[in-house]
């Protein structure tokens, strides 16, 4: 496994806070073992390239990115179905 310097710096800064040790989630293509989706299955001979690390403090995890990943974007703090309501019409209304 080889980690960039962005991923090294970033495990250390965990550890320090107090987050060493929690599992991993690894971000990868799905269509290889590899973080190279052109190494179809599950291929001999190869590294795998963290690019970069984030930390899941509530959930208790850290996510290892490898490869060229995009993540799903996060949720906001308050649920937007909190401001959707039906009047005394039947219309719903903060759509």
């Amino acid at each position: 496994m080889a980690f960039s310097d962005q991923a090294r710096a970033k495990l250390k800064r965990f550890a320090a806070w107090g987050f060493a040790g929690l599992p991993v989630c690894i971000a990868k293509t799905q269509y290889s073992l590899t973080d190279d989706p052109k190494l179809m299955g599950a291929p001999t001979g190869w590294t795998l390239n963290i690019r970069d690390v984030t930390l899941s403090a509530g959930a208790g995890f850290v996510v290892a990115v490898a490869g060229n990943m995009m993540l799903m974007p996060g949720l906001p703090s308050t649920p937007r179905a909190l401001s959707i309501d039906v009047d005394e019409d039947g219309n719903i209304t903060g759509v």
